[in-house]
């Protein structure tokens, strides 16, 4: 009998260890960069829409952005979808936007950006706040206007566990609070998001519809830096 009982506290054992293994290849797996062909496929539509408008307003952001579906204008200017799946404060956006702009100029670049930071376990809320200003001390050789977007919180729902979705909002959570200081810094506008209905995300992570009401809302009143 004790050896039954020893074998059974050893596959429950086994069977928490691969339940936290498969988390964190989840987390992982849902933070993963753009592949080269992708970033390259996104770069190339975005040179082919900012080359036939002039003084756009950009929202620069990762996946949730790129599958957003904002108006295409506000107040005489293109509103661009600058999404990238996958991108974080570590990727690097400020020379790829620069790429595809060449010598042109944004009316305004609103940014949303840390869901990919905040799903790498325990971010550094330092490290975060200056991958953040040299993004946008970048961006502000592109622009006079600039705002920063809240990151949306996360739900338990689908592959994301109560767990989880618990251990992701203590990194959002740290990373929202750093986000005023870092526009302040970079003389940008923070924007807020509102709190969310529920469910607001898809499978967790990623918006609904709900969410993008939310969410959109929140992104046009970075027009305002344009439009007054």
């Amino acid at each position: 009998m004790a050896a039954v009982n020893l074998r059974r506290i050893g596959l429950i054992t086994f069977a928490a260890g691969v339940c936290a293994v498969a988390a964190i290849v989840l987390i992982r797996t849902m933070s993963a960069p753009a592949t080269v062909d992708h970033r390259r496929a996104r770069q190339q539509v975005l040179y082919y829409t900012l080359s036939r408008v002039d003084d756009p307003i950009i929202v620069l952001g990762d996946s949730i952005v790129e599958a957003s579906t904002l108006p295409r204008s506000a107040c005489g200017h293109a509103v661009v979808n600058a999404g990238l799946n996958g991108a974080s404060t570590a990727s690097d956006l400020g020379k790829w936007l620069a790429a595809v702009l060449e010598s042109g100029r944004a009316a305004a670049i609103i940014v949303a950006l840390g869901t990919n930071d905040a799903l790498m376990l325990s971010p550094s809320e330092q490290a975060f706040a200056e991958r953040y200003g040299a993004l946008l001390g970048e961006l502000s050789k592109l622009t006079t206007r600039l705002a920063i977007l809240g990151i949306p919180s996360v739900e338990a729902r689908e592959r994301v566990t109560a767990d989880m979705a618990k251990e992701i909002m203590a990194s959002v959570d740290k990373l929202n609070a750093v986000l005023p200081d870092i526009a302040k810094r970079a003389n940008a506008t923070f924007l807020p998001l509102p709190d969310m209905p529920s469910p607001h995300t898809i499978e967790g992570l990623h918006l609904n519809a709900a969410g993008y009401q939310v969410w959109d809302k929140a992104v046009m009143q970075g027009t305002a830096l344009v439009c007054g």
